[in-house]
């Protein structure tokens, strides 16, 4: 214990073992022990004690868009790695879209590297693409570090990474397969969103409709039986059909390697809630209607989802067409980054869950997708990565105090639970009510086999 550097006490601390008061003492970025609240404190540590604030261990958002470069304008490493900050995110892995080049290869995965590399506030990592004609790039992107693959089975939004056929799914499937990799699915059929009314106006339930419950859950089966006939692990995108959860759960029991995540809109956000226009709640899959969500909220009690992500998802503020109100020209995104921790407490105490189960679906679980074993838990060991929230503090969204590029989000004016009031990474105060310090980040690759021998 001589060497500790810092210690971090609360009557709070959300443990692998539950929440109890506890001293986390900090060496070398690294957690080494959960002592006793009032244990003493190593002569020469320093001492935060944050008193009754809960310390929770930092959040894990798999599923970011921060379209950098070529779409800065969107948003940006600097940007989207300071809304992480101080939204009690410490670890994001960055999708493969919307920046150009879309990270199908390994010079585009190592142009977005040197971009980041100066910019990132928290730790950042990176998946690949799964697009037709880079079957023989899957390999190499996994060598050089990026945690899986994603893929599109219709349109994704933009022209330069095109979806899979199903004959090129089963292709990347396999080839992901033989060597061990993750392929990670936006689930919507193509076919069914083509047969469905197309959406125009500023009407939601006329968008609703053109996004079906059906379609999700066609893709869904699909994946599952290929998945289960080629031994290759699926991870769900963004799940907003409740329909599909009995698939899922079946699946599991079956033994495919299937996981599944649904992101804080579609738990915290109804359909009926949205007002025609309100263009800044367009997603794809859509939010649905409260019945709906309550059965997500089952199937996350339950163990059915995995994992709760953001899918940050921003644009410029003109491509949400607020001027408008047209949902079927609009850009199908929600700006969550900085907001996932308070919106999902908020609904998760009202319907009776505990931080412990937040953290679960937040930290621990994304760590444990993507394969990151020193991050997600205050364990000895772990990196001492932290976030100190106030759970029972409220406040009220303003867009303009966010550290989004884009000041647009459909929490506008949503009074949540919750207020950040630090973020620690490695030891190190990265946020502080808010404002953030200078990069402190470091670009993570996926972990190796022999880095746990």
């Amino acid at each position: 214990m001589s060497d500790v550097e810092l210690v971090l006490r609360s009557t709070r601390v959300i443990t692998p073992e539950g929440e109890r008061p506890a001293a986390v003492a900090v060496s070398a970025g690294r957690i080494t022990e959960v002592l006793p609240h009032h244990a003493e404190v190593p002569a020469g540590a320093r001492v935060v004690d944050v008193g009754a604030d809960a310390l929770l261990p930092g959040l894990v958002d798999t599923h970011v868009h921060v379209n950098d470069p070529g779409r800065t304008e969107w948003e940006g490493f600097d940007s989207a790695t300071r809304a992480a900050a101080a939204g009690g995110v410490t670890t994001l892995i960055d999708m493969p879209l919307n920046s150009i080049p879309p990270t199908t290869t390994v010079a585009a995965l190592r142009t977005k590297r040197d971009t980041a590399r100066d910019k990132a506030h928290v730790d950042v990592g990176f998946w690949g693409g799964a697009v037709p004609g880079n079957v023989k790039d899957l390999q190499p992107l996994y060598e050089a570090g990026v945690f899986g693959f994603k893929c599109f089975l219709l349109h994704s939004g933009v022209d330069e990474f095109p979806q899979l056929s199903p004959a090129g799914l089963e292709e990347a499937m396999g080839e992901i397969a033989s060597f061990g990799g993750l392929l990670i699915v936006h689930a919507e059929d193509p076919r069914l969103i083509d047969s469905a009314p197309q959406p125009r106006g500023p009407k939601y339930a006329d968008f609703l409709a053109s996004r079906p419950r059906a379609a999700e859950n066609t893709a869904i089966k699909g994946l599952i039986a290929v998945a289960g006939r080629l031994g290759a692990r699926v991870h769900i995108l963004h799940l907003s059909s409740s329909e599909a959860l009995p698939l899922i759960a079946a699946a599991k029991r079956e033994g495919v390697p299937l996981t599944v995540e649904s992101c804080p809109h579609y738990l915290t956000l109804r359909a009926e809630e949205v007002p025609d226009g309100a263009t800044e709640f367009k997603c794809c899959p859509p939010i649905r209607e409260a019945g709906n969500q309550d059965a997500l909220w089952q199937g996350l009690a339950d163990g059915t989802i995995d994992c709760v992500v953001s899918d940050h998802s921003p644009s410029t503020i003109d491509l949400k067409r607020l001027d408008t109100g047209d949902f079927g020209q609009a850009w199908g995104g929600i700006s969550s980054l900085q907001l996932g921790l308070p919106a999902i407490w908020t609904e998760a105490r009202r319907r009776g869950h505990t931080l412990s189960d937040v953290v679960r679906w937040m930290s621990s679980g994304p760590a444990e997708l993507v394969g990151l074993s020193r991050k997600g838990a205050i364990a000895p060991g772990r990196d001492a990565d932290f976030v100190v929230l106030a759970p029972e503090e409220t406040f009220t969204v303003d867009p303009a105090a966010l550290h989004h590029r884009n000041q647009v989000t459909a929490y506008a004016g949503r009074t949540l639970h919750g207020v950040v009031r630090a973020t620690w990474l490695r030891g190190q105060l990265i946020a502080d009510h808010g404002t953030t310090t200078r990069p402190r980040g470091r670009l993570i690759e996926r972990e190796r086999e022999e880095e746990h021998a």
